[in-house]
């Protein structure tokens, strides 16, 4: 009786882990799956370093490749459409090399220059805290504090300005990048079937599930990324031509912070309001009109871009939880810095569209391999 008990139990704790290791591993193109998401993220990981002028030449390629595709809807050859394309981008990298980047380097020295001045200001407005919350705060406080604040912004800004492109390893590091990724990203329009045949002869044959995953992500990550990319050239452009028109200074900075918040979802909006009014109050003060103009005007961009940006652009974009977003900023920005931020939202996309699309017990399209 005992023997018995025993074989049923090993019988029953057979079955409990087969039916576990099925629920994770269905079948082989589960698997083949889940190698290909491990290699490539282990090679991306390990040689983004090395690398990163290829990787960042395929994402500059895949973006532009949308651009393309629907030129060859139109009817236009694809090399005549690669061509257009491409010297699209290479105008486009001429204005941020010789005329954005320029300005918005000169208004970055004038305002970390005029950081005491904005620094002995607000000291003045703060130092009437202790007259009138006498009992709450005292003034040797306030300026113990204040000096603290002075002398951490004023070596922060010593090292922003030695940080440089001066460098002889950073001016060759950015010759090389200038070279190598158009070039690289011309090559990847032009040669596209050619280079992804190549590829694919790696993968396994079967791959209606990795297929099945790569259409979901490659729809949801085309239209965030192209979408984030507009709404960047919307939100500063109309920031640029808005506080022009309004005579504040550091427009071009000032709005070009304003395009880049989008990158970072709730959080950046919350951090580019305090450069952009502190640098009106300065300005301006409280007592004129001018400072709440730059105050109306910065809330209508912001509900515009909330409210009619946002639908437009990302309307067949995949909805994630904030919560997911946040995890997904802090998690790939601590992998990659400022590419991990910025491609957050597109990775999470692709963590869900692996999840969404996995296979599980009892889906017909996906039978269970015998273990």
């Amino acid at each position: 009786m005992t023997t018995l008990d025993t074989s049923e139990d090993k019988s029953i704790n057979l079955s409990f882990f087969r039916a576990s290791l099925q629920r994770f591993l269905p079948n082989h193109q589960a698997v083949s799956l889940a190698l290909i998401l491990v290699t490539s993220f282990i090679l991306i990981y390990s040689l983004s370093d090395l690398l990163m002028p290829v990787f960042t030449s395929i994402v500059l390629a895949y973006l532009l490749e949308g651009i393309v595709g629907k030129a060859e809807k139109a009817k236009m050859p694809r090399l005549l459409a690669v061509y257009l394309v491409f010297t699209f981008f290479m105008t486009c990298l001429g204005f941020l090399l010789f005329f954005l980047i320029p300005i918005v380097s000169q208004q970055t020295v004038e305002l970390i220059q005029q950081i005491p001045d904005m620094l002995n200001s607000a000291q003045h407005e703060i130092m009437r805290l202790p007259k009138i919350y006498p009992k709450l705060i005292s003034e040797s406080r306030i300026s113990q504090m204040m000096l603290a604040i002075q002398s951490e912004l004023l070596s922060y800004g010593q090292k922003v300005l030695s940080v440089s492109a001066a460098s002889v390893i950073g001016l060759v590091s950015a010759m090389i990048y200038l070279f190598l990724v158009p070039m690289m990203v011309f090559f990847f329009l032009k040669d596209k079937e050619l280079l992804v045949s190549w590829l694919l002869q790696f993968m396994p044959k079967d791959q209606n599930l990795t297929v099945r995953v790569w259409q979901e992500v490659d729809t949801q990550i085309a239209n965030y990324v192209r979408g984030k990319f507009a709404e960047v050239f919307v939100l500063w452009l109309v920031s640029c031509a808005t506080y022009a028109a309004l005579g504040l200074n550091y427009a071009v900075l000032l709005s070009v912070l304003m395009g880049l918040s989008v990158i970072i979802p709730y959080i950046g909006a919350t951090l580019v309001t305090f450069p952009v009014l502190i640098v009106a109050y300065v300005q301006w003060g409280l007592d004129g009109d001018d400072f709440m103009y730059v105050l109306i005007a910065y809330s209508i961009i912001q509900a515009l871009d909330a409210v009619v940006l946002v639908p437009v652009l990302f309307s067949e974009a995949v909805n994630l939880h904030a919560v997911a977003i946040i995890i997904a900023i802090l998690f790939f920005g601590g992998l990659w810095g400022f590419w991990g931020v910025f491609l957050a939202i597109p990775l999470a996309t692709v963590v869900k569209a692996v999840l969404t699309a996995w296979p599980r017990i009892g889906d017909d399209d996906y039978p269970m391999a015998p273990l």
